[in-house]
């Protein structure tokens, strides 16, 4: 509930400021992407882009692209946590064969443990 209340008194405000943003911006701008050429006039008729248009594509590419980095770089723990997984699967199988073979029932004074265990 506390994530809830933060999450709105942030981006609440943080919408309100791009929005405001947003509509003092409106002028166009050109748009070069070559260094080495001359510069564009934005003034020419039908050429140039909105700058807050600009500014909100270069955010949501560096979003983009920060979630892509963060992703790669959490792959050996993904990959650890499905190890691990896996592991405890076969040993959880494991046991319930030991079990059936030497005749116990799955009650025992360690079941509430193991039923608990089982919820994850």
């Amino acid at each position: 509930m506390v994530n809830k209340i933060v999450g709105w008194l942030v981006l609440v405000p943080l919408c309100a400021v791009l929005i405001a943003f947003a509509l003092a911006n409106r002028h166009l701008v050109a748009v070069n992407l070559n260094p080495f050429g001359a510069p564009a006039d934005a003034s020419a008729a039908g050429y140039g882009i909105p700058l807050f248009v600009v500014l909100y594509v270069v955010l949501l590419i560096g979003v983009l692209l920060g979630g892509t980095a963060s992703w790669f770089a959490q792959a050996e723990h993904r990959r650890r946590e499905r190890h691990w997984r896996r592991e405890a699967q076969h040993l959880g199988e494991e046991l319930d064969a030991l079990r059936k073979n030497n005749g116990e029932s799955r009650r025992g004074p360690m079941a509430e443990v193991d039923d608990l265990l089982e919820l994850r």
